[in-house]
């Protein structure tokens, strides 16, 4: 695992601390671990699932579910940072 320089010069997290260990316990099968390491993991992969699937496809309104579903990503990478950086 790479170390987070973020938390190691400053001391906090930074808003992408526990993709990686997320994406490991997705791939061991703990689904509901990886989600309370990192909420926005399944955001994140329904995101890029979804841009691997319209660069090939070209769905008609994709650019705007693409759009849509960035502001999804940006908004629970946000409010989960937030609540641990308050509430832990």
């Amino acid at each position: 695992m790479l170390p987070c320089l973020n938390k190691k010069f400053f001391g906090f997290e930074c808003m992408g601390c526990g993709l990686q260990r997320s994406i490991v316990l997705i791939l061991k099968g703990e689904f509901v671990a990886a989600f309370f390491m990192y909420p926005a993991v399944y955001t994140l992969i329904a995101l890029f699932g979804f841009i691997a699937i319209n660069t090939f496809k070209g769905f008609k309104n994709g650019t705007k579910i693409i759009t849509i579903l960035a502001i999804l990503n940006v908004i629970t990478i946000i409010v989960s940072y937030l609540i641990k950086l308050y509430f832990k």
